[in-house]
């Protein structure tokens, strides 16, 4: 691995003069023409009658795919310029111009699936089978079912074109909001103002004193923009059930489900379990406050580091470290980890105007991925960055497989990238020089199920809440924040003195429009990765192949399916889920043995 890494993402390798880049503009013009004439060809089709005439949208389905590779890459090349500077207008207007070009795409699949739709069940069987199409089959089926429980198509492509301003445009509109908050901020370099994703980072310094100010700070600042925000959220909420009501859905959670490609019989298990679980993780959080020298924690003491930190983690010694131990698992992801790198597909400088949080996108054009988050030193942003080079090599593993065959649902995408973060914070715990070591990554492996278990459990319950709330109507800055404290302390077992009224406000995950309900997913994604790596340390060696081949079908079989296939489990009963929370528990019973004499 070269030394020293760059701390930027290169993108000119993709269109070289970011948001001013004409040879982007000609791409984006030649894909718009090209959606044009795949509308024209589908609007020249008839549902096949018989197995003969399937053949005549062979080169719809080809077009098709080619349209689907080339809008990802523009879309996530558009937000990736967005997220690398917020102030960059030319991104802003790009991201515009895709999620139009999007919309007309999505109003010509909608068509498509409608001649799916109408195809007879003798003429479709014999058409899966043709080994042209065969390889297709579950995709081209998934949306078939799904198109007959949508509104006609018509209809379907004008809530399409309406969700560029009318929905996806108040997505763009949170960002905006994100872009405008400074929180003052003084160190030995004097006063200065903090964008929302450096000042995220202070909340998780050691010292109880700071973390508070920066705390109180976080949320005048969130609360300050609390009404603005409320308007959003309610607007994407609003125009999403106007929609499900239109297509005859009752239940929320009816999209979210199908996205992911799971049953409610096994979220339904997996929340049983996470919830009888949930005393030990109380313990847990018990213990901590005395450790930290606090009667109880408060929100802002949860993900609060334990023992003082020895400096920071330069970001070439991070690298190194995580590719030893992915080698440790998988030669294969290790190399892969090592390109990443050296490739320089990976953003993680620390400085202003980039947008919070972190994220992995994949070019399919050019079989790469970029990474970005701000990287500050910290042992929380060594496990961001084995997380998302999780997902880069999931979709590594799909490069060779049809376009449509690549899109994995999020539950599935959490679980490569939270398996990639065990690997390294197992292996690190096991391999600490002293118990004091040990205690401090072993704390910090915890958090992990702290987050999984209690803080995304909140989050899904706040959301779920939400939208039952919104169908009577706008929903009021205060009755959010209102229902964000209520699930929190349900999620947390009331345990906390303390909690955050406006973190609603302050985390993108709610006005992400792609995806609804992005909660549940990351602990089913977590639970998931466990319920593998637990079987991998039965195994040994021989999983890392296994492995492989079950995330490769990731985007062909729904999970219950998957596990089936590949595990021989059922995912509607508590075992494999429970086997999962044991293995969590066990480093939650090692670390209350080894403070018992500590608190």
């Amino acid at each position: 691995m070269k030394q020293p890494l760059s701390l930027t993402w290169e993108l000119d390798s993709l269109f070289p003069g970011g948001s001013s880049s004409p040879e982007f503009e000609r791409f984006l013009s030649d894909l718009e023409k090209d959606i044009g004439t795949l509308a024209d060809k589908v609007r020249a089709v008839q549902a096949p009658a018989d197995l003969e005439s399937t053949r005549s949208l062979d080169g719809v389905i080809d077009l098709l795919q080619s349209c689907t590779a080339r809008l990802v890459q523009a879309s996530e090349f558009a937000g990736c310029l967005g997220a690398q500077n917020q102030q960059d207008k030319g991104a802003v207007r790009l991201s515009g111009t895709v999620a139009g070009l999007s919309a007309r795409f999505q109003g010509v699949t909608s068509e498509f699936e409608n001649v799916l739709r109408q195809t007879g069940d003798e003429v479709w069987g014999e058409w899966m089978a043709r080994p042209e199409i065969a390889p297709l089959s579950f995709v081209l089926s998934e949306s078939r079912d799904l198109a007959r429980e949508k509104m006609s198509p018509e209809l379907e492509s004008l809530a399409l074109e309406l969700a560029v301003d009318g929905y996806h445009g108040w997505s763009e509109h949170y960002e905006t909001i994100v872009s405008s908050i400074a929180i003052p901020y003084s160190d030995e370099d004097g006063e200065k103002k903090l964008s929302a994703g450096q000042a995220f980072n202070k909340l998780h310094v050691n010292d109880n004193k700071a973390r508070k100010e920066m705390f109180a700070k976080w949320e005048q600042a969130w609360e300050g923009v609390a009404d603005y925000a409320a308007d959003t959220l309610n607007h994407l909420a609003g125009f999403r059930l106007k929609l499900y009501e239109r297509r005859g859905w009752d239940d929320v959670l009816k999209e979210p489900l199908s996205i992911n490609r799971m049953t409610r019989e096994s979220l339904d298990a997996m929340w049983d379990v996470i919830v009888k679980s949930k005393p030990v993780l109380i313990s847990y959080l018990e213990r901590k406050a005395k450790l930290l020298g606090l009667e109880s924690l408060s929100w802002e003491d949860v993900e609060a580091p334990l023992a003082k930190s020895s400096g920071k983690i330069p970001y070439d010694r991070a690298a190194e470290e995580i590719v030893t131990q992915f080698r440790k698992f998988s030669p294969k992801l290790a190399e892969f980890a090592e390109r990443a790198f050296d490739s320089d597909w990976i953003e993680v400088e620390d400085r202003p105007g980039k947008r919070p949080g972190g994220f992995c996108v994949s070019f399919p054009l050019i079989n790469e991925s970029r990474i970005f988050m701000t990287y500050s030193g910290t042992p929380s942003n060594v496990a961001t960055l084995a997380h998302e080079l999780g997902h880069a090599y999931h979709s590594f593993l799909l490069d060779d497989q049809p376009v449509l065959n690549q899109n994995y649902a999020m539950n599935v995408a959490e679980t490569a990238s939270t398996f990639a973060e065990v690997i390294v914070s197992d292996a690190q715990v096991k391999a600490a020089d002293s118990d004091e070591e040990k205690l401090a990554l072993l704390e910090e492996k915890i958090q992990n199920s702290v987050a999984f278990f209690m803080n995304i459990h909140a989050r899904f319950l706040f959301e779920t809440r939400f939208y039952e709330k919104r169908k009577g109507g706008l929903v009021s800055a205060e009755e959010i924040s209102a229902l964000m404290v209520e699930a929190q302390k349900e999620a947390f077992g009331g345990v906390l003195s303390g909690y955050h009224p406006h973190f609603w406000a302050s985390k993108l995950h709610f006005y992400i429009t792609d995806v609804p309900f992005y909660n549940f997913p990351y602990t089913v994604g977590y639970m998931f990765s466990t319920g593998l790596y637990r079987l991998a340390l039965q195994e040994g060696p021989s999983f890392a192949d296994k492995y492989d081949a079950l995330l490769r079908d990731t985007g062909v079989m729904t999970l219950e399916d998957l596990v089936r296939k590949h595990l021989g489990v059922d995912l509607t009963r508590p075992d494999f889920w429970q086997g999962a929370a044991d293995l969590i528990l066990e480093d939650i019973s090692a670390f209350l043995e080894m403070t018992k004499h500590l608190a």
